[in-house]
């Protein structure tokens, strides 16, 4: 069913949430073991922390952006960027700050919480060096703090990014959910934004989510890469 949607789609979007990188060795957030078992998000991952708590922001972020240059796309990754190239999907919608879609050779992925491969100034904005931040300079010559390229709690989300996502959702035939939870707005009303536009709406992740009840396809307890590659094997069969 999954496969003769997507072939005769004439337009499908993918959101993708923690559990797509979950593959590549990354860990999720909201699960039984993911990072906010182990850090509070609202006093870590905040504009809060970065003002009043620069040095637990600063190791916390550091490892982030570690973590990131260690792991690699895995095959549901490329094959979305196949599925690019061939005209099969417009756009990738990701809550993910990793950057995975952009290096298995996606183009069109609106980035919703920014991006652990970018660092700025918080002051000035100037762009900065990774490997900068990774020696812990933290410091602007402006006097500012650097700090990644992301979402934090108490921001609003990037407008291009979001704006991006609203036409790609409003216009979509076919939207797909691949590894998020949907518990995290505004981010989770794309889905309900392209339901309601007249798409149908499929959700693959571990496990249920609260937006099940929507969906005209749901599959749980099945890895990603592991759906999409049978996907992709039966679209080359058509």
């Amino acid at each position: 069913m999954l496969t003769k949607w997507l072939n005769n789609a004439h337009s499908t979007v993918v959101f993708t949430g923690a559990g797509m990188s979950t593959e590549s060795g990354l860990p999720d957030f909201r699960s039984s073991t993911g990072l906010w078992k182990q850090f509070d998000p609202k006093q870590l991952a905040s504009i809060d922390a970065l003002n009043n708590q620069l040095s637990d922001f600063m190791q916390f972020y550091l490892e982030r952006v570690n973590s990131v240059q260690l792991v690699k796309p895995h095959q549901g990754h490329s094959i979305l960027a196949q599925w690019e190239k061939q005209g099969l999907i417009e756009g990738i919608i990701t809550q993910n700050v990793d950057g995975l879609h952009q290096e298995a050779g996606s183009t069109h992925v609106a980035e919703l919480h920014g991006t652990l491969k970018r660092l700025h100034c918080q002051s000035c904005g100037e762009t900065k060096d990774r490997e900068d931040f990774i020696k812990q300079q933290i410091k602007c010559h402006c006097g500012g703090k650097i700090r990644p390229s992301i979402v934090l709690f108490g921001e609003q989300l990037p407008n291009k990014a979001f704006e991006d996502a609203s036409h790609l959702s409003s216009f979509c035939d076919l939207f797909i959910v691949l590894g998020s939870s949907l518990s995290v707005a505004p981010a989770n009303q794309f889905p309900l934004i392209a339901k309601e536009a007249g798409a149908k709406l499929i959700i693959i992740n571990e496990e249920s989510t609260d937006l099940d009840h929507y969906a005209d396809l749901v599959i749980n307890e099945r890895k990603i890469g592991e759906v999409l590659s049978a996907v992709d094997q039966q679209l080359h069969s058509i």
